[in-house]
């Protein structure tokens, strides 16, 4: 078969994302702090952004102070005697009148920065080192203790195996476990240890109870103890069910995690995107644009840039792209603020019962119905809808929130959201000595028109963290 080179016309079909297109779309997904720090990032990168100040309100004036004679004599002050005018002959005038300014002393201390006065929490590494300097320990098994430290996670539990400490540290495993048991001595009671059930015996045995059944129990029974499965154990150890719950209330008061009080976690608070407010008989949305900076063409760099001569072509060409990128980011922003709001009003206009009357009126919605409703593809719904929260009058709520799949019933089609919501307070409601079973909360929702799987009833349960009606059991 001979090679040979020719030209052809070939027609076809393909979708090309422009650099404008990917702008729009990786800030129409942002929340709104993410989107804060890409605005603050593109103002760094880019000239012609600056952020908007402000306006002076009106009506105040700014206070100008007099012009007084000296104004005059300084500016008769010449060039000349300011290069004249040295820093040592302006210091030996001040100081000629006994004042003190405070500069060059040498015995002056330098004054603490401001981070020196924030207050700081010790974490759990810290805590623990601040008692390994006061134990009465050789510094062999001092340094041991240190290493066995820093390989002790936030909630406490240590994390590596002795024979990984043995292999890391090129000693032997009695002087590992040495270390570990001078590590388990530590406040908080349970710190080091490798799994729960260790952590259980470290409390015990610093209350003193070793040896009594609640000891066994931690030791051999944690399973039947989740499923409170009293009576076997009272069988197993040939004691009465009331000895076994006075146990089971001993160990009820023992921390499972003794390192999460030391936490240095910060709390991140949850800021909404929108606003809905209830307005007489009728709805506002406001878009929550409060820590987001307002940007502007720059002036200065405007005019630069019209100013032909001012500039090479080279340098001309990277001004102009600069002021297309910042057009196109204003413009993007501004599409990415209308589509929310088309969002916003169509989920509005879907639950609005839900906002007049709270979760029980949630109706089924999904991605697609919001798209045809605002003639929009579904992906932009998924990205508009995507880590972003709105607050109202019931609280504030994840978008995805109002999203949900339906069930069927005699009044028609009810959101599974709301059926969570019931499922919650029926087993709020009951009684904890007699909880109910996944089966009898299924009939109390088929007596309200309501069907539901038994399955699905537990998949929910299981989505809501809520455990099995034997777990929730408490026995007097």
């Amino acid at each position: 078969m001979a090679l040979e080179t020719r030209l052809e016309a070939r027609l076809t079909q393909k979708l090309v994302l422009t650099p404008q297109l990917q702008l729009a779309i990786k800030l129409l997904q942002l929340p709104q702090l993410e989107l804060t720090q890409a605005i603050n990032q593109e103002m760094i990168e880019n000239p012609f952004l600056e952020e908007q100040q402000e306006e002076v309100i009106q009506g105040e004036e700014q206070v100008v102070e007099p012009a007084t004679t000296n104004d005059s004599v300084e500016s008769e002050i010449t060039t000349d005697t300011l290069t004249t005018f040295s820093v040592d002959d302006y210091f030996e005038e001040r100081s000629s009148d006994g004042r003190d300014l405070g500069y060059f002393n040498s015995g002056m201390v330098e004054k603490p920065g401001f981070e020196t006065f924030l207050t700081t929490t010790s974490d759990l590494t810290d805590h623990l080192k601040w008692q390994l300097r006061f134990c009465n320990a050789s510094d062999d098994l001092r340094e041991l203790a240190e290493m066995v430290i820093g390989n002790i996670d936030e909630n406490g539990y240590l994390c590596a195996t002795v024979k990984e400490l043995v292999a890391l540290l090129n000693v032997s495993a009695a002087k590992v476990q040495k270390a570990i048991a001078l590590v388990q001595s530590f406040d908080p009671r349970g710190v080091g240890a490798r799994d729960l059930q260790e952590c259980l015996q470290i409390q015990l045995r610093f209350l003193g109870l070793e040896g009594t059944i609640a000891e066994s129990m931690v030791c051999n029974n944690l399973g039947d103890l989740e499923k409170k499965k009293y009576h076997a154990i009272a069988r197993q150890y040939m004691v009465g069910v009331e000895e076994v719950i006075a146990a089971v209330r001993v160990i009820e008061q023992l921390e499972p995690k003794p390192g999460r009080n030391y936490s240095n976690s910060q709390i991140a608070y949850v800021v909404p995107d929108v606003f809905i407010d209830k307005v007489g008989d009728s709805y506002r949305i406001i878009l929550n644009d409060e820590h987001i900076p307002r940007i502007r063409i720059s002036s200065m760099y405007r005019e630069l840039l019209q100013n032909k001569k001012a500039l090479d072509k080279e340098d001309r060409q990277f001004m102009l792209d600069k002021y297309k990128s910042a057009l196109w980011l204003m413009k993007s922003l501004d599409e990415r603020n209308k589509t929310i709001y088309r969002v916003t009003e169509s989920v509005l206009k879907f639950q609005t019962d839900f906002f007049e009357r709270g979760v029980q009126s949630l109706k089924p919605l999904n991605l697609k119905v919001i798209a045809e409703d605002i003639s929009m593809h579904e992906s932009n719904i998924s990205r508009v809808t995507s880590n972003k929260y709105l607050s109202c009058g019931h609280g504030v709520f994840p978008f995805r929130y109002f999203f949900s799949s339906s069930l069927s019933s005699q009044d028609g089609d009810v959101s599974s959201t709301s059926v969570k919501e019931l499922i919650k307070k029926i087993i709020a409601e009951e009684d904890r000595r007699n909880p109910l079973p996944d089966i009898k909360i299924v009939e109390m929702f088929k007596s309200q028109n309501i069907k539901i799987a038994r399955r699905t009833l537990a998949k929910y349960r299981e989505e809501l963290r809520i455990p099995s009606h034997t777990k929730r059991k408490v026995m007097d």
